[in-house]
């Protein structure tokens, strides 16, 4: 196996400073002190995969937004660093308890690449006590205590960078608790770090089925032969795998670049599960959108496309995620229903306040 090819070669060789990035892109001396200035407040790193993508010499593409810091982040007027409120909602060391029969377990601070629009900058790229062995383990104990969670969602930072030995031993540990029924796991690295969705990791997991698995591409030009093949062997060992964007102003906030992204999806088995508007965390002012913006892109795709690739619009928020849609259910009596289509038509729809249901004997079988 060449190097390259090597996940762990690819989270040793991560760029983390100018002079490697210019390998990759062009950075001019003015931006090479703010990606420094913007660097020591935010952590960066950026897998040398993930770099190739880039557009050399465009400060705009959408690859780069992505990747490297800006100024911009500096420049936030708004937003706070835990807009989901996710620290009072944890009644053990990384453990998210907002609903009711699911948590969310952040078993790691690192990812193979750190998004500028992450959600949980706080803590992501710093050594936290939350994610060592001990404090999973009280994780653990709290979910087997608590006999109504049947949902886990193994998250982090991105829980693939974990060795499969710690990530099996995690699952080993879930899998023995009698009430969780479903495992799912949230991770960027289809994306950033593809080289991760080894074979062996994939039959690693799909010996603690049911295993689900939500990715992260925001973007067409993500969807490269390398994540197809990443895919690819997670589907292989039954591992059903969603997508989960996040809308940024500048990247994917057109109609023509949202539906090559979510139709580039569903060509790689991918299915389009939600579109976040993007948090308001303190430093990611400048990817925010109005939420008219998602508001017109979800009516945009709504009978436009199939439904397969029409994901939900999402605002998360403290007291849960709440999907967006403009009103198709314009009036509603006792007896009839104004329904609006994709169009903007609508129609008047007769129905039954209520049906009356007759006995009827089925014939005795002969």
């Amino acid at each position: 196996m060449e190097p390259i090819d090597d996940w762990q070669w690819q989270m040793a060789n991560r760029i983390t400073d100018v002079a490697a990035l210019r390998k990759y892109v062009e950075i001019s001396e003015e931006q090479a002190l703010e990606i420094d200035a913007a660097g020591k407040k935010f952590r960066w790193a950026i897998t040398p995969y993930y770099a190739s993508l880039m557009d050399r010499s465009d400060v705009n593409c959408p690859i780069r937004k992505q990747a490297i810091p800006s100024i911009l982040e500096l420049q936030c007027s708004r937003g706070v660093q835990d807009p989901l409120q996710e620290e009072t909602q944890s009644p053990a060391p990384g453990l998210i308890h907002r609903y009711p029969d699911r948590v969310a377990f952040t078993v790691s601070s690192e990812c193979a690449m750190y998004c500028r629009h992450c959600t949980r900058k706080r803590f992501v790229g710093q050594p936290v006590q939350r994610t060592n062995w001990s404090a999973i383990k009280a994780g653990i104990e709290y979910i087997r205590k608590t006999e109504v969670i049947r949902d886990v969602l193994i998250t982090g930072g991105d829980p693939f960078i974990l060795s499969d030995d710690r990530l099996e031993r995690i699952l080993k540990e879930l899998r023995a608790i009698d009430h969780v029924e479903i495992i799912r796991f949230g991770t960027r690295t289809p994306c950033t770090m593809p080289q991760r969705i080894t074979a062996k990791l994939c039959e690693m997991l799909a010996k603690y089925h049911p295993v689900w698995v939500n990715t992260h591409f925001n973007h067409p030009r993500e969807l490269t032969e390398e994540a197809d093949q990443a895919v690819d062997r997670l589907l292989r060992a039954g591992i059903p795998v969603g997508n989960q964007s996040v809308l940024l102003r500048g990247i994917n906030d057109s109609i023509d670049t949202m539906k090559k992204l979510l139709h580039g999806l569903l060509k790689m088995r991918v299915r389009p599960y939600y579109l976040y508007q993007c948090d308001p965390v303190i430093g990611t002012e400048h990817f925010w959108t109005p939420l008219e913006a998602g508001l017109d892109l979800i009516d945009q795709l709504q009978g436009y496309t199939t439904g397969l690739a029409v994901p939900q619009f999402i605002v998360d928020s403290p007291i849960g995620k709440i999907p967006l849609t403009r009103p198709r259910l314009l009036g509603l009596t006792q007896d009839h229903a104004v329904l609006r289509n994709y169009e903007g038509k609508t129609i008047t729809i007769s129905y039954p306040l209520q049906i009356e249901l007759q006995e009827m004997v089925a014939p005795a079988c002969p």
